[in-house]
């Protein structure tokens, strides 16, 4: 796995994937040439998958994983010399490496992922608190893969954001692309949940997304979410109270963040609390890790 390579898209032109073949014994009893490793470089985040099972998930940059080896090569005819065959006129052959058919899945891993629809401002955003840059346009569907930025919060503080294409009704059932988006969804620990203010129905663009994630194969929903109302800037604070109402009313969340990408309004304070919110979580994961070892330890001196 390397975080040198961002997608799986060199794989559509190169069906093939094939070691170097070993060669034959020599004469004087000489070994035959080892064919070298084949090394595959993939994005952080990339699943092989043989018949259904995932047989490596390669989740960290230099991670590695062998899933193919190679034949092991036979003996020659000086291996069966014996006082009773000097010369024996066979050897033996070598064996066929593994061959197989296999799927790559690339699924993001991100502290944070933004979702929401087609120009809910994910994008400006990302391009605003990040050195990434996804491609920006007024129409829908301008992010065609998930884009990875690091946000530097405050000295020594980082999120890792991925941005995620815009979602439509029935993305959980493949429309739009959407099942292959959702999985990028899926190892985020934070939603970032974003709502274009200009929006004629929030309230319909809040649940659009909320079935999406919820009729996921794994229930999206479930994992823990900020709202924000994007693209603030020119509108009166009124209509932007009112579509802050509205969202609250339907999601039961109290806290509902307004930002402006552009001009940049509110867009600290939710990185600040963003950073807050994975930290906790990164703390009690630690923390359930560590019990748990110790719990195992505690068994094992019992036994």
């Amino acid at each position: 796995a390397s975080n040198n390579q961002n997608t799986l898209a060199n794989f559509r032109f190169q069906k093939e994937l094939k070691a170097e073949d070993g060669v034959n014994g020599y004469k004087k009893k000489q070994h035959g040439k080892n064919g070298k490793d084949l090394e595959v470089l993939v994005p952080v985040g990339t699943q092989i998958i043989i018949q259904g099972k995932i047989v490596a998930d390669l989740t960290r940059d230099g991670m590695r994983e062998i899933v193919a080896y190679g034949g092991k090569g036979g003996f020659g005819n000086a291996h069966f010399i014996s006082s009773v065959r000097q010369a024996p006129r066979f050897a033996e052959k070598g064996e066929m490496g593994e061959e197989f058919e296999a799927e790559l899945e690339l699924k993001s891993i991100a502290d944070v992922g933004l979702v929401g629809l087609p120009n809910a401002g994910k994008s400006t955003f990302l391009a605003k608190v990040s050195s990434a840059k996804p491609k920006i346009a007024n129409y829908p569907f301008t992010t065609l893969n998930p884009h990875l930025g690091v946000v530097k919060v405050d000295t020594g503080k980082e999120l890792l954001i991925a941005d995620i294409p815009g979602l439509i009704e029935g993305a959980s059932e493949g429309k739009g692309l959407g099942d292959e988006f959702l999985r990028h969804v899926e190892r985020t620990e934070i939603i970032l949940h974003m709502i274009d203010a200009y929006s004629d129905d929030i309230v319909r663009d809040y649940k659009t997304i909320m079935s999406e994630l919820r009729n996921y194969k794994i229930d999206l929903s479930k994992k823990p979410q900020i709202l924000v109302i994007t693209k603030i800037e020119g509108l009166d604070q009124d209509i932007i109270n009112d579509q802050v109402d509205k969202l609250k009313e339907t999601s039961k969340n109290s806290n509902i963040y307004t930002i402006s990408a552009l001009s940049g309004a509110g867009v600290k304070n939710i990185l600040f609390d963003l950073y807050k919110l994975v930290s906790d979580r990164r703390a009690k994961a630690l923390n359930r890790k560590t019990k748990k070892s110790r719990e195992n330890d505690n068994i094992s001196r019992y036994k």
